[in-house]
């Protein structure tokens, strides 16, 4: 028999070296990663919360006279008094642009899809049987306007439910003393509440395809664009039939073989794609609520006099200082002790941190944004196809900081330029060869793609190979399955369904 291993208690020394960051280290990364808008709120709150905090114009400065001679304070203590008669005020002047006023962007509630569709429901003549299930089939719309689940599945949660009011009903009915009254009362119930058969849903979805905008509450893309067609009177068109009968080669763009089968001319053909595709491949994103939101750029680019120069638009933000009414607290020296002393020390502290923690913070996004100008210099004289590849290494390296600092700093920022507003991330991709030696950015790559397929014979059009040999005239080294990849993200189809005959 194997004997069992004793256990035992014991202590021993170590030493070792560990990184921990500061609480405030933490702060000042946040401060960086937020956006204009989000740290407009946060500021708010700091001044709420913080009394030794208050906000202030830039360029009001106040003269405050110290008395000449002040007694000192032991070694050990902060000099409070020196330190509050004095201020803090964040350093910098604001722009030219401190004249423009800042209108904060107001929410306006807007009608959805489903209350656009159910505002409709509800003016139809319906009983409330039929209602129900209306409401159930368009709580299932998405916000392409499809229905997010099948017929059934719907009928199957819409039958749950009326199952579980059916079940209070019938426990009611009961408690009638009456026979015939409760007879009464159990075939109304079954007649109210009793299962939505398949046929009842087709009828709802119908009566629901029905409303505006046409096309919505469809099984899939071709159920919407016959209905759209249906809706204008198109029923005996050709382009009616492509996409009943033929819809797969309609899609893959196959003119030819629909044409060999119909008896017409791929002209014929491709003109009746060209009415299909004026619909709407997705009716409900007319109503839906998810707009493009307004953006407020936290830099400004501005050329003046053949010079870029960068600002800060941060004319909305609350310029900090220390409050200078809480410096009658720094003449009155009983208020420095005990639970006064370490509220004031605390409150102090964290007041002089956030001053100078959002000053840094427009310091380094000053200079993050003016290598930027610099190096991408011929993308605000020429265009994006000018952009040259640059990295987050290469910024940091270059401002003296950490990678992920730069990466805080262009997170979810925003520029206006001569040229439109840009994410700072826009100006930051990988590169290229050419045949002079320098490189290229892939987004400069990907606006020379879009550029030539704008350009070409939409007899002809352009094969990715085609596109290899076209950019390496202009230098650009590239392989074809690079030139694929940059094809579908850029959203443009393969040669051969641009074609046009």
């Amino acid at each position: 028999m194997t004997p069992r291993p004793s256990t035992h208690l014991f202590q021993s020394g170590k030493l070792q070296q560990e990184m921990k960051a500061n609480p405030r280290l933490y702060q000042a990364m946040e401060l960086l990663y937020m956006p204009l808008h989000e740290l407009q709120k946060h500021l708010k709150e700091e001044l709420t919360a913080n009394p030794f905090l208050e906000f202030t114009e830039a360029d009001v400065v106040e003269e405050v006279s110290l008395e000449e001679e002040k007694e000192k304070l032991e070694e050990d203590e902060i000099d409070w008094e020196e330190i509050l008669l004095n201020g803090f005020d964040a350093g910098g002047r604001r722009s030219q642009y401190e004249e423009k006023e800042y209108l904060e962007p107001t929410a306006v509630e807007t009608t959805d899809l489903r209350d656009h569709l159910l505002e409709q429901l509800r003016h139809l003549p319906l009983t409330d049987r039929d209602m129900g299930l209306g409401e159930e089939i368009i709580g299932n719309v998405d916000d392409d306007g499809f229905l997010a689940c099948p017929l059934e599945e719907i009928l199957f949660c819409a039958n749950d439910w009326l199952a579980d009011i059916r079940t209070v009903a019938l426990e009611r009915a009961k408690e009638i003393r009456d026979p015939d009254e409760r007879a009464e009362e159990l075939g109304e119930i079954e007649e109210i509440f009793g299962a939505y058969t398949l046929e009842e849903a087709e009828r709802l979805l119908e009566t629901v395809q029905g409303m505006d905008p046409a096309g919505v509450a469809s099984r899939n893309l071709r159920e919407s664009i016959l209905i759209q067609l249906r809706r204008e009177g198109d029923e005996e068109s050709l382009a009616y039939s492509l996409v009943l009968d033929h819809f797969d080669d309609f899609i893959n763009h196959r003119w030819t073989d629909i044409a060999r089968g119909l008896g017409i001319t791929p002209r014929e053909v491709q003109d009746a794609a060209d009415e299909v595709a004026r619909l709407n491949p997705k009716p409900g994103l007319q109503h839906s609520p998810d707009r493009d939101p307004y953006i407020t750029p936290d830099l400004i680019v501005e050329q003046i006099d053949g010079r870029y120069h960068v600002f800060l638009n941060d004319t909305s933000l609350p310029r900090l200082r220390l409050s200078r009414a809480y410096r009658e607290v720094a003449r009155d020296r009983n208020k420095f002790k005990g639970e006064n002393k370490e509220f004031i020390a605390s409150k102090l502290n964290s007041a002089n941190w956030m001053i100078q923690a959002i000053e840094q913070r427009r310091q380094t996004m000053l200079k993050v944004m003016n290598f930027i100008v610099d190096r991408q210099r011929e993308f605000f004289e020429k265009g994006v196809q000018f952009l040259r590849p640059l990295t987050l290494r290469e910024v940091a390296e270059h401002i003296e900081m950490h990678e992920s600092t730069v990466s805080r700093v262009t997170n979810e920022k925003f520029v206006q330029t001569p040229r439109g507003v840009y994410p700072l991330k826009f100006f930051f991709s990988s590169g290229l060869s050419t045949s002079s030696g320098e490189d290229i950015s892939a987004r400069g790559v990907k606006a020379k793609i879009r550029t030539l397929v704008d350009q070409e014979d939409p007899k002809k059009p352009l094969t990715d190979q085609k596109i290899v040999d076209l950019l390496e005239v202009d230098g650009v080294q590239i392989a074809r399955r690079t030139v694929a990849k940059y094809r579908d993200q850029l959203g443009i189809l393969p040669a051969r369904m641009r074609k046009r005959v």
